[in-house]
């Protein structure tokens, strides 16, 4: 038995063996067929490079060198403002499109409907807005309190909301202390009248004085020269003290009530003048220093919609609310019929003189990104795109700081169009021109409906930079030449940000040489594409408005 299991275990191991050897051997043809075919690759790609590198390698030089010098000359001829900061990938995306003027058609300009309006001078009140609740004047509360103790006996006053008159009974109440020094006054005054007539030295003063004493106590207690007066001809003390209103107004607090015992400190009632009432306004932080005391102001009650109440800014409190970051403002306000009720909520609008101030249209401000602009009318289609700088709004105007001066004509309508012809303008200027000679000038943006039919050449042809004449032909529709017309030509072309160019125009007058013909000579300060307007007006009228695009030889 372990003979046969040896031979059997001696077989297995055979077994394994020989698999492992054909794994190796297997392995090995792959990574052989592989460093073959590797090779192959290799050599047929170091044939083909080493026949077409002196080549390619000259191509890439050239191009190396043509890239290079372009790149050198783009960065000599360009501004600092146009090249942007070193390293800072998003400078040209961030840059926005350059300010230039344009020049639009008649047609074109009522075509987007334009409307054009002036920058004023003029007084101007600014408004703020914010809500607010009625309280009671506090300088207008009085508080009846007794200078002595005492029952309360009968109560007048008896409810909390009724309205009371300076010197109405409120209240009547019984003093020992109060009868006592009633007593005394009574006893003082009949010592003092039969002392009165007295020769011994000093006894006639002496009564007098301690008759003015006691009276004084009674004053000092608040007794009232009625009751004082009441107790002179009656001749005895007054048990029940009536105490009346010191002021006309509504209780606002009560606690007096019938056989009460009450100290001096004991606040009985609160009356509460209503004539005026305190309206506290909660005021933003961001406009608490364009408010002051002395501002008008108007409330607006949600129950008496057609009702304004007009005010006074009264005065600023000191703490700012950290919850809500509001400014508590007093205003004060007359309150007839008591139409502003103590609790009441209110709408405030505080007007603010700002003084004589360059206002606009709000209509015509065109916000692009972080300027503002406006987009100034020289006559002519001529429009100029003006960063300025705004201050607050003030109804349907904006208050402008800096940029435009009065009476200037602006756009008030139809920016965004403006805008857009501006910038399409803009870039349409920014390319480098065709080369001179591409052809004669070509219609475009004519009118739909001319009087005249007009024909532009010029001599030379093309024109060129410097003096050229150019001569305008009229004629009818019926091909009849039109004499004794107003020709003007006027040449604009549009700036060139990216080679350093402003804008230029140049009007010429054509004057009549007959038949139809009209001459005039001008000169145009650089070659390129024009943009060519010409205006033929006869007896006041427009006869022929049409716009042309030459292109001048000469370059720039």
């Amino acid at each position: 038995m372990n003979e046969r299991n040896f031979r059997t275990n001696a077989n297995e191991g055979s077994d394994i063996l020989r698999t492992e050897n054909n794994n190796y051997r297997r392995a090995f043809w792959i990574a052989l067929t592989t460093t073959i075919v590797l090779a192959i690759v290799a050599s047929v790609l170091w044939w083909r490079l080493s026949h077409t590198g002196p080549s390619s390698q000259a191509g890439n030089g050239s191009v190396r060198e043509s890239m290079g010098s372009m790149s050198q000359t783009s960065s000599a001829n360009a501004s600092p403002s146009e090249t942007g900061s070193a390293g800072d990938p998003q400078a040209d995306n961030m840059q926005e499109t350059p300010l230039t003027p344009f020049q639009l058609t008649p047609q074109r300009m009522q075509s987007i409907g334009v409307v054009l309006g002036k920058v004023e001078f003029k007084p101007v009140n600014t408004e703020l807005r914010f809500y607010g609740n009625v309280q009671v004047d506090e300088r207008r509360q009085a508080y009846v309190q007794t200078r002595f103790a005492g029952w309360i006996r009968k109560v007048y006053a008896d409810a909390t909301g009724n309205f009371v008159g300076k010197g109405q009974p409120l209240f009547t109440i019984y003093s020992p202390d109060l009868v006592s020094t009633e007593h005394e006054y009574l006893l003082a005054k009949k010592n003092s009248e039969s002392l009165q007539q007295s020769k011994v030295s000093g006894v006639a003063l002496g009564a007098s004085s301690l008759f003015s004493a006691a009276k004084e106590r009674l004053l000092q207690w608040e007794v009232s020269p009625g009751e004082i007066q009441e107790l002179d001809q009656g001749g005895k003390a007054i048990t029940d003290l009536t105490i009346s209103s010191p002021v006309s107004g509504y209780i606002t607090q009560k606690n007096a009530l019938p056989n009460m015992y009450v100290q001096p400190e004991t606040v009985l009632y609160t009356i509460t003048d209503l004539s005026d009432v305190w309206v506290i306004a909660q005021v933003f932080q961001s406009d608490a220093g364009k408010i002051k005391p002395g501002d008008s102001a108007e409330v607006t009650v949600d129950a008496y919609p057609d009702r304004v109440f007009s005010g006074r800014v009264d005065y600023i409190l000191p703490q700012l609310d950290m919850n809500t970051r509001t400014l508590p403002v007093r205003l004060v306000f007359a309150n007839p019929g008591l139409k502003l009720r103590p609790g009441m909520y209110v709408n405030v609008r505080a007007k603010l003189p700002m003084g004589r101030q360059l206002v606009v249209p709000a209509s015509a401000a065109f916000h692009s990104g972080t300027k503002n602009l406006l987009f100034v009318y020289s006559g002519e289609g001529s429009i100029e795109p003006r960063e300025i700088e705004l201050g607050p709004q003030v109804g349907d105007e904006l208050v402008v700081t800096k940029g435009i001066k009065a009476q200037e004509q602006i756009v008030t309508s139809a920016n965004f169009l403006i805008d857009s012809e501006a910038q399409l303008q803009a870039a349409a200027g920014a390319f480098i021109p065709p080369p001179p000679g591409a052809g004669q000038a070509a219609s475009t943006n004519a009118p739909a409906q001319q009087q005249a039919n007009v024909e532009l050449t010029t001599d030379p042809d093309p024109p060129r930079k410097g003096s050229n004449i150019v001569r305008v032909k009229l004629t009818g529709q019926d091909g009849q030449p039109i004499t004794g017309a107003n020709v003007t030509v006027t040449f604009f072309m549009a700036a060139m940000p990216g080679m350093g160019m402003a804008s230029m125009k140049a009007i010429i007058n054509a004057s009549d040489k007959g038949g139809g013909i009209y001459e005039g000579k001008g000169d145009l300060g650089s070659g390129g594409t024009w943009q060519v307007t010409v205006r033929a007006q006869q007896n006041g009228q427009t006869i022929a408005n049409q716009q042309l695009t030459l292109n001048a030889t000469g370059g720039m």
